[in-house]
């Protein structure tokens, strides 16, 4: 009888270690982001960060997010563009992000579909990460670059994509047939907590470094990184930017969340070390459930 309790004992310790490990690592944190998907909606030459006020004053852009912003955007107009007045999946995100337009030759290249735009924890930290402010605003990346700059900036991952060619600092000559170009690049994410801007739209936020937020720029923010996909292959030896080479990349980003909706969001996922979609769901860790209902809106909002 001792012998077969033993033998059920060790059974039984045997199955425990082989399943702790796996309860474990389902709550490791591996990831802390959620995902905004918004696509395209308009293409101007304006830039109401850089240019304010001066249509007409700026390479072309195309515009993802707020449904009316152009030259004379301000935060109280993006709120005021009313629930809904966006391309992203979340109605209460009236934020504005833009990019400069693709070309090849002379013809627009415009993303299709909804396009990845992640919030992450740019720092180890990834609790002390706090929501933008509203109507803070900046640029990542330049439009007057070097190849070597880009290559070297603490946004850039690997450049400019294609089939199976990675790192390209400036756009490749030919992509594989049923391949796309794609840029991820990631904006600065630590904030002066004074200014929403700066007269070169840079200065009020600054990079982390080692993983951790500089004495000038003491505040986390959400660290946003761009995933565009842009539909061409081929021939891309007549690629270009409106802003110039393919090192001239660079975005911006004009903060008019709805910020209880943010706040969730960020505490959620980026603080709750989660892998989160456009609802602040993680499929991996299903139990912790998800920050925004079916609609995209905080539970309870019709």
């Amino acid at each position: 009888m001792k012998r077969h309790l033993a033998v059920a004992c060790g059974v039984a310790v045997t199955a425990l270690f082989l399943v702790a490990p796996q309860s474990q690592a389902a709550d490791d944190v591996t990831h802390h982001e959620f995902q905004v998907n918004c696509s395209v909606t308009h293409r101007l030459p304006d830039d109401p960060i850089v240019f304010p006020n001066l249509p007409g004053a700026s390479h072309e852009h195309s515009f993802t997010g707020n449904t009316t912003t152009n030259a004379h955007t301000t935060l109280e107009s993006l709120q005021g563009a009313g629930l809904g007045a966006t391309s992203c999946l979340a109605p209460d995100d009236l934020s504005a992000y833009w990019f400069p337009t693709m070309f090849n030759g002379d013809t627009p290249v415009i993303p299709s579909g909804r396009q990845v735009i992640y919030y992450k924890s740019g720092v180890i930290d990834y609790p002390s990460v706090r929501p933008f402010p509203p109507g803070l605003r900046y640029v990542a990346g330049s439009p007057v670059a070097t190849l070597d700059e880009f290559r070297t900036a603490p946004g850039h991952i690997e450049g400019w994509e294609c089939g199976n060619s990675f790192f390209n600092w400036d756009f490749p000559t030919h992509c594989d047939v049923g391949s796309q170009m794609n840029i991820r690049y990631q904006a600065p994410s630590c904030w002066d907590g004074v200014h929403l801007d700066s007269a070169d739209h840079k200065s009020h936020l600054a990079y982390p470094v080692d993983g951790y937020c500089p004495a000038s720029h003491p505040n986390p923010v959400p660290m946003l990184e761009f995933k565009i996909a842009f539909p061409v292959d081929g021939d891309t030896s007549q690629v270009r930017l409106a802003s110039g080479r393919g090192y001239s990349w660079h975005y911006d980003f004009f903060n008019a969340w709805d910020e209880p909706t943010l706040a969730a969001l960020v505490s959620h996922c980026i603080n709750g070390g989660l892998q989160c979609d456009p609802r602040g769901y993680d499929q991996y860790k299903p139990d912790r459930g998800a920050a925004l209902g079916t609609n995209y809106r905080l539970p309870g909002r019709p």
